[in-house]
C-alpha cells in the first residue's frame, strides 16, 4: 500500500519535505549540542529552531492545509456529494488544473449535459419500444373492441394506459407544466385503481385561488409519477386496509414545493438513512437500471435529474416512520410557463 502511494506526486513531495525537515532537525540538534558544550553560538542555535518552526508553520498553513481541503473536495465530488465546491476552491495545484476545472464548469453550465442526458432518455425509450405508434394503435383497437362489447371499464383502463404510455415515451422534453404532470399521475392512478379498487385513494391539494399560476409552473418531465409509483408499490401494496396518497402543492416567491405523502408501511431508520445518503449525492449517469424501480424511474434518479438541471440546492428529501407512512418533499425553482407557448 505504501509503495502504491509513492506513485503520487503529493506523497513524494510529503516524503521529501519530511526527510529534509528531519535532516535539518538532526543538524540543528548536533549544532545546539556543540554550542552548549563550547558555550558559544547559542543565539544561532535558538534562531535556527525559530526559523525551522516558522517554516513548518508556513508549510502547514500555506501548503498542507489547502491541500487537505482540496483533497476533501475532490473526494466529495468523486462520491457525488458536491459539484459546486469543485469550482470554488481557493488554491489549485497548477494553472493547468485551474484551466481544466474551469473547462469542466463551462461544460456543466451549458446545455451540453442536458442535451446528452436527453438523448440518452430518448435512446432508452426507443430501445424499449420498437414502435410506439404500433402500441398506441393496438391499444386504441382494443379500446374500440371493448366498447363494442360493452366493457366500459376495460375501455377506460385501456384509454388511460394508452395516454400514460404516450406521455411517458413520446416527445422527451426537459420541462413540462405541472398540469401535464398531474394529468399523467391521474392516468397512472386510474390504471392502479383497477388493481387495488376502492382501497387506493389519491388526492391533490393546492390553493384554488392560485390554480392557474400553480398549474402553469414547469418541472422536469416524469417527476411526480415515479414518486407516486414508489408510494404505491413500497408503501401501500403491503399495507392492510385503505391506502391514501396525497399530493400537496405549495409555492413561495422563488420555489415550488410538492409533498407526496402516503399512509403505507413506512421504512426503518436504517433504510431511510441509506436512501438519504443516495439523495445527498449527484450521480451524473442518473439514467440507469434500478432493481427497486419496479419498471419506473427511481426516486434517486429523479432527484439527480433535478439537481443537474437546477442546482444542488434543489431536489428530494424523504421522511418516514415505520408503520405510519412516508413523505417525499420535492423542492424546485419557481419556473412559470412561457407566455408565448
Amino acid at each position: 500500500m505504501k509503495i502504491q502511494k509513492i506513485r503520487y506526486l503529493s506523497s513524494r513531495a510529503a516524503w521529501m519535505f519530511l526527510l529534509l525537515f528531519a535532516l535539518l532537525l538532526v543538524f540543528l540538534t548536533v549544532f545546539t549540542a556543540t554550542a552548549v558544550r563550547e558555550g558559544r553560538h547559542l543565539f544561532f542555535a535558538v534562531a535556527g529552531y525559530a526559523v525551522l518552526g516558522a517554516a513548518a508553520y508556513v508549510f502547514y498553513r500555506w501548503i498542507y492545509r489547502p491541500y487537505l481541503e482540496s483533497a476533501k473536495v475532490l473526494r466529495l465530488f468523486l462520491t457525488g456529494y458536491t459539484i459546486d465546491a469543485l469550482f470554488d476552491q481557493k488554491v489549485l495545484l497548477s494553472p493547468e488544473i485551474e484551466e481544466m476545472t474551469q473547462k469542466v464548469e463551462q461544460i456543466m453550465n451549458t446545455d451540453e449535459l442536458v442535451n446528452a442526458t436527453k438523448k440518452q432518455a430518448q435512446y432508452l425509450a426507443l430501445q424499449n419500444q420498437i414502435n410506439p405508434h404500433f402500441l398506441y394503435n393496438t391499444l386504441e383497437g382494443i379500446r374500440g373492441e371493448t366498447l363494442n362489447a360493452g366493457l366500459e371499464n376495460v375501455s377506460k383502463m385501456t384509454e388511460a394506459l394508452a395516454t400514460f404510455f404516450r406521455y411517458t415515451i413520446s416527445n422527451v422534453e426537459n420541462l413540462v407544466t405541472l398540469e401535464e404532470e398531474l394529468t399523467n399521475v391521474n392516468n397512472y392512478y386510474i390504471i392502479q385503481r383497477y388493481r387495488f379498487g376502492e382501497r387506493l385513494n389519491l388526492s391533490v391539494e393546492y390553493d384554488p385561488e392560485s390554480e392557474r399560476e400553480i398549474m402553469s409552473c414547469k418541472l422536469p418531465k416524469l417527476t411526480l409519477q415515479p414518486i407516486v409509483e414508489n408510494a404505491i408499490y413500497h408503501g401501500i401494496e403491503r399495507k392492510i386496509g385503505d391506502g391514501n396518497v396525497s399530493i400537496k402543492i405549495e409555492t413561495t416567491a422563488t420555489r415550488l414545493i410538492i409533498t407526496i405523502s402516503d399512509n403505507g408501511i413506512g421504512m426503518t431508520e436504517e433504510r431511510l438513512r441509506e436512501i438519504d445518503d443516495k439523495l445527498s449525492r449527484t450521480i451524473l449517469d442518473y439514467i440507469k437500471p434500478d432493481s427497486e424501480a419496479h419498471g419506473g424511474i427511481a426516486v434517486v434518479n429523479v432527484n439527480n435529474r433535478i439537481k443537474l438541471l437546477f442546482g444542488e440546492e434543489y431536489g428530494i428529501c424523504m421522511y418516514s416512520t415505520l408503520n405510519v407512512g412516508t413523505d417525499v418533499e420535492i423542492t424546485l425553482p419557481l419556473v412559470k410557463k412561457d407566455t408565448g407557448k
